[in-house]
């Protein structure tokens, strides 16, 4: 069995070489979905080990999908950016609450499942054979089997990157490439590990009266002590229960929620950087664009100008502008922080 290094080299070089046996590149990498796990598959589709759709939502609204995966099958989904949504299956409730992006999901063959959507979403499918499974031969096989149907993986880094690593080239990954990836994602899940403890989730109402308290103080510090008070636990079971609840640590979770609204601040005011740091907790500026880098991979002003749209309009300046040319440069290489 390969490692997910050796595996991760794999596609790599594949990357490295698009034109190999004969692959035409800008093949179709994968579906796009009209309904949630639904796609039009193409000619002899019906034969591939590995199938790979995408799934994007941009409504507010509440929406409810339902699927089956086919009997010889397994159905992987990734979350490619952080979402709230509601997983069931009958009566049984198999997860509800925010889901952060690179979660990882699973659901065995012939098995019903259900969605409810309440935010926008944008999700990579991954329906794989069974055959890349372990059958149910004996007690070890039969433990990692059971282990697969209905695995959710809170932020799961390596299938993250492989999903990264397959939306990034767009329309021009192509189908080889795309079906390593596949690969590479079944084998990872294959020889996962499953502990024999389980840490029981931090229970809904706690983890809402922790959110709105972050919500309405994530602009001063917060400790753990003032998490674990909130929730009304200790520190050590509050930190392990909010971790299975959210796959987040309660310090990542605060720095993701303090970097997310100051999305909204950079996205919908003109208040200067450094007053956006102060405001959304961080005590300087350097700081904020260190770790607002680490987890948007733009610095502020560069994610700024994206999500206005500014470039253009920054083009047009003329080159005796304050801004001009030099501005338009700094701000194409993130050097605006």
């Amino acid at each position: 069995m390969l490692t997910d290094m050796q595996a991760g080299r794999a596609w790599i070089s594949l990357q490295d070489r698009p034109q190999e046996h004969g692959v035409l590149h800008g093949a179709q990498a994968f579906h796009r979905e009209r309904k949630w796990r639904q796609f039009a598959r193409s000619v002899g589709a019906t034969s591939e080990d590995i199938a790979i759709s995408r799934w994007t939502d941009l409504q507010n609204t509440s929406r409810h999908g339902e699927a089956i995966t086919p009997p010889d099958r397994y159905f992987i989904g990734i979350a490619l950016k952080i979402t709230r949504l509601k997983l069931t299956r009958g009566r049984q409730n198999l997860f509800d609450g925010i889901m952060p992006a690179g979660t990882l999901y699973v659901s065995a063959p012939s098995k019903q499942l259900s969605a409810q959507f309440h935010a926008p979403c944008d999700f990579l499918h991954f329906h794989v054979s069974a055959n890349y499974f372990p059958s149910q031969r004996s007690a070890t096989q039969l433990l990692a089997a059971e282990g697969l149907n209905d695995l959710i993986l809170l932020r799961d880094p390596f299938a993250e990157q492989l999903a990264k690593a397959l939306t990034e080239h767009g329309n021009t990954a192509d189908e080889k490439f795309a079906r390593c990836i596949g690969q590479t994602l079944a084998m990872h899940l294959a020889r996962l590990e499953f502990p024999r403890t389980k840490v029981n989730a931090l229970p809904k109402w706690r983890l809402r009266r922790v959110e709105e308290y972050v919500k309405a103080h994530f602009d001063r510090g917060i400790s753990l002590s003032d998490l674990a008070k909130v929730a009304g636990l200790s520190r050590m079971h509050f930190a392990a229960q909010f971790r299975a609840a959210t796959g987040y640590r309660p310090r990542e979770y605060l720095l993701h929620r303090r970097i997310e609204h100051a999305k909204s601040l950079l996205s919908n005011t003109e208040t200067p950087l450094a007053e956006v740091a102060l405001t959304v907790g961080f005590c300087t500026q350097a700081h904020f664009s260190t770790v607002f880098k680490r987890l948007t991979s733009e610095t502020p002003a560069r994610w700024r100008c994206a999500s206005k749209n500014e470039l253009p309009s920054i083009q047009s300046m003329p080159q005796g502008s304050a801004f001009g040319r030099q501005g338009l440069e700094l701000c194409r290489a993130g050097e605006l922080v």
